[in-house]
C-alpha cells in the first residue's frame, strides 16, 4: 500500500500582505491627521477616531486569521447561506427603528456605538456565490438563458437593495464586481452587453426620478455651477488636492480638514493625503493598489482549482474596483458615490471585509495544484 504524503502548502505572498501592511499604516495616521479637527471638535479628543479604528483593526484580525488558515474549499458550500444572510441583512436595513439612519442614508445595523453595514458583508457574500455558480456552471456560463441570466437576477436583487438605502456606490460595486467575475469565466460579450443595456433603462429612471441622485450628477459634469451646494464636495476635494502640489503642505497641516471638506476622514480622505503628501503621496498609494492588483491575479492564474481561481477574482475585483471609484470621485473623474478607499478611510466594517478578502488572497496563493 503506497502513502502519498500531503503536498506542503507555498509561503504566503510576503509582497501582497507587506502592499496591505503599508495601505493599512498609511490609512492609521491619515485617519488621525484627518479627523483630529472634527474628534476634538466633537468628542474633545483628537485620537477618536483613530482608537476606534484601532479596535476594528484588532476586530477584523480575528476573521481575517481564520480566513488565511482555513481550506478555503470548505466555504463553497456555504455559499448559498452566506447570500440568503446577505439578504436578510438587507431587508433588515431598510425597516424602520431596526436600520439606523445617518446622513439621510439607511445603511446600518447595531445599537449604540457599536454599528456594522451589511452592504459590506453583501460583497463577499455575492463573491462567495458567483465563485461555487460559475465553477459549476463550466461552458454553461455562455449561454444567456441558462449561464448568466440567473446569475446576474441574483446580483442585481442583492444590488437593488443597496441601491434603495442609497448607496449607489456599493451597489455598482457589487454589479461590477460580478461583470468582471462572469466576463473571466467565459461569458460572451454580446451577452453582457445585451444584460447591461436591458438594465440601463430602469438605472437612468432611477436616477432621474430622485433630485438627490440627479443633483450628483449635475454636479459631477459641472461642480463649479453651483460650488457651495451640489458641487461642494467635489470643488473642496480639488482645491485640497491642488493645494498639495508635488510634495504636500506637510502631514498634519491640512487646512481642508478645519471643516471645509465633508467626509475628510471617510470617502474624502484620499484628498487630504494628497493636500498632505502631495502629488507623490497620491501616487504612491495609487502605485500600491495597482501591486496589490497584480499580485492578487497572479494568485487567481495559480490558484489550483476553479472555485479558488474566481474567489481570487472577485475579492481582487471588490477591493480594486472600490479603491479606483474612491480615487475617481475625489478627482473629479466620477460622480460622487459615497465609497470609503480600501484600508485608509475610517470605516469599521468595510477594513473587516477587505482584511478578510485579502486574506483568503493569501490563503489561495499558499495551497498547492493539483498533481
Amino acid at each position: 500500500m503506497q502513502i502519498t504524503a500531503p503536498r506542503p502548502t507555498a509561503p504566503p505572498d510576503t509582497i501582497l500582505f507587506s502592499v496591505v501592511a503599508v495601505l493599512v499604516s498609511l490609512g492609521l495616521v491619515m485617519i488621525f491627521s484627518a479627523s483630529s479637527a472634527t474628534a476634538w471638535a466633537v468628542h474633545h479628543d483628537t485620537a477618536f477616531y483613530l482608537k476606534r479604528q484601532l479596535i476594528w483593526l484588532v476586530v477584523a484580525l480575528v476573521p481575517a486569521y481564520f480566513a488565511y488558515r482555513c481550506d478555503y474549499r470548505k466555504l463553497r458550500p456555504l455559499a448559498p447561506a452566506a447570500l440568503g444572510l446577505a439578504f436578510v441583512l438587507l431587508v433588515a436595513v431598510l425597516i424602520p427603528h431596526l436600520g439606523l439612519t445617518s446622513g439621510g442614508a439607511r445603511r446600518w445595523l447595531g445599537a449604540g456605538p457599536v454599528s456594522f453595514q451589511p452592504s459590506e458583508f453583501a460583497k463577499l457574500a455575492l463573491v462567495l456565490y458567483l465563485s461555487a455558480a460559475l465553477s459549476s456552471k463550466g461552458d454553461r456560463v455562455r449561454s444567456l438563458t441558462y449561464g448568466i441570466f440567473p446569475l446576474f437576477a441574483i446580483t442585481f436583487m442583492l444590488a437593488g437593495l443597496v441601491f434603495v438605502e442609497p448607496d449607489v456606490g456599493t451597489a455598482s460595486l457589487l454589479v461590477f464586481a460580478a461583470v468582471v467575475m462572469i466576463f473571466v469565466a467565459g461569458a460572451r460579450l454580446p451577452h453582457l452587453f445585451l444584460v447591461m443595456l436591458a438594465t440601463m433603462p430602469a438605472l437612468a429612471i432611477a436616477i432621474l426620478s430622485s433630485p438627490y441622485k440627479r443633483a450628483r450628477i449635475l454636479a459631477f459634469i459641472n461642480p463649479w455651477k453651483d460650488p457651495q451646494d451640489t458641487g461642494f464636495h467635489i470643488v473642496q476635494s480639488l482645491l485640497a488636492l491642488g493645494s498639495g502640489g508635488l510634495f504636500g503642505v506637510g502631514l498634519g497641516a491640512s487646512r481642508q480638514k478645519f471643516f471645509y471638506l465633508p467626509e475628510q476622514y471617510t470617502d474624502f480622505i484620499y484628498s487630504i493625503l494628497g493636500e498632505e503628501l502631495g502629488l507623490l503621496g497620491a501616487l504612491l498609494v495609487v502605485v500600491l493598489f495597482v501591486i496589490l492588483a497584480y499580485r492578487a491575479i497572479r494568485i487567481a492564474l495559480r490558484a489550483p482549482d476553479r472555485f479558488g481561481f474566481f474567489l481570487a477574482v472577485g475579492c481582487t475585483s471588490v477591493i480594486v474596483i472600490q479603491a479606483f471609484i474612491n480615487i475617481g470621485v475625489v478627482t473629479s473623474s466620477w460622480p460622487v458615490t459615497g465609497v470609503p478607499l480600501p484600508f485608509l478611510s475610517f470605516g469599521g466594517s468595510s477594513l473587516v471585509v477587505n482584511l478578510v478578502a485579502v486574506a483568503l488572497l493569501i490563503n489561495i496563493g499558499r495551497r498547492p495544484a493539483p498533481a
